[in-house]
């Protein structure tokens, strides 16, 4: 019994009238009688008892509409939902921001709400410790990451910014009294915060050896730290109070200035990319709309 037969025997058994049920559903009346007449053959018996005054159910038939009319509207209502949860998830675009600079990527996010004014716009922030568990469990759609991202279910789209490398350094640091800028070899001369936090492989080890290396530029073993390190907070304690020295990006030094934390520009010509990251299954519409507006636009600062 397919859906228009069920659609037809139930606006009959309710309208009683084959003329009436016809127009309701915007068939011909041929097609509702047809249609009857292949459910009585299907279950051997009538359906509505038929004269040239009136139609009325038989006793199977109402049997048939006592079941067939809750289960259609349940289904139906079911495939509503569906379809407006499916709406839901496309009408928000939730982005997550490994870096703290959403601010100096509004001409992306005011070039994809003017171009794409059926989504809205969502940007939080995403912990650097488990990265990509918010985009596996659903909870964020496209992710803004350093690069590379080496995942076989993560896409890496298009890059959106790059930028130097800044160490950070308490104020009253030996690196920071040697002023002006410095060489990332200077990492072997200082602790450094553990990229592997706290013994547990919290971030990839191809991350580990681009934010925090495990040699310096001429092969010297950078010593690690053994503090336990989950948040970008626990990063400026640990510097502030000159337990270690850190290299991170140089957008930090604009977002988070503290009286503790001295930010010095590294010498070395090398930079950090950061992309739109997203789970390849989950791609939608609203994601590869914000990837060709990355694209659209070239990428912000140094690549």
């Amino acid at each position: 019994m397919e859906q228009r037969d069920i659609e037809i025997f139930l606006a009959v058994a309710e309208e009683l009238h084959f003329g009436r049920a016809a127009e309701r559903l915007r068939v011909s009346t041929a097609r509702v009688s047809q249609t009857i007449k292949k459910l009585e053959r299907l279950i051997g018996t009538a359906l509505f008892e038929r004269t040239t005054r009136r139609v009325r159910l038989t006793a199977v038939g109402e049997q048939l509409h006592a079941g067939l009319r809750p289960a259609y509207d349940l289904t139906r209502q079911v495939i509503a939902e569906a379809v407006a949860a499916g709406r839901d998830s496309e009408s928000v675009l939730r982005v997550g921001m490994l870096p703290s600079n959403s601010y100096d990527l509004r001409p992306y996010w005011e070039a994809f709400r003017s171009r794409h004014p059926r989504w809205r716009l969502q940007i939080r922030h995403n912990p650097f410790i488990d990265a990509f568990a918010a985009l596996r469990a659903g909870e964020i759609d496209v992710l803004v990451a350093w690069l590379p991202v080496e995942e076989p279910d993560l896409t890496v789209g298009p890059v959106l910014f790059a930028e130097p490398r800044v160490i950070l350094a308490s104020p009253d640091h030996e690196l920071t009294r040697r002023g002006g800028p410095v060489s990332m070899e200077v990492l072997g001369d200082f602790p450094v915060l553990d990229g592997r936090l706290d013994g547990r492989r919290n971030i990839p080890a191809y991350w580990e050896d681009s934010l925090t290396p495990f040699y310096t530029p001429r092969g010297r073993a950078v010593e690690r730290s053994v503090s336990t390190v989950a948040t970008l907070e626990d990063i400026f304690t640990l510097v502030g109070t000159g337990q270690a020295v850190q290299p991170l990006t140089a957008h930090a030094a604009r977002f988070h200035s503290r009286p503790d934390i001295a930010y010095l520009p590294v010498s070395d010509p090398s930079v950090v990319r950061w992309g739109l990251v997203w789970r390849s299954a989950a791609e939608s519409a609203a994601i590869r709309a914000l990837a060709r507006v990355v694209r659209d636009l070239g990428p912000l600062g140094e690549v």
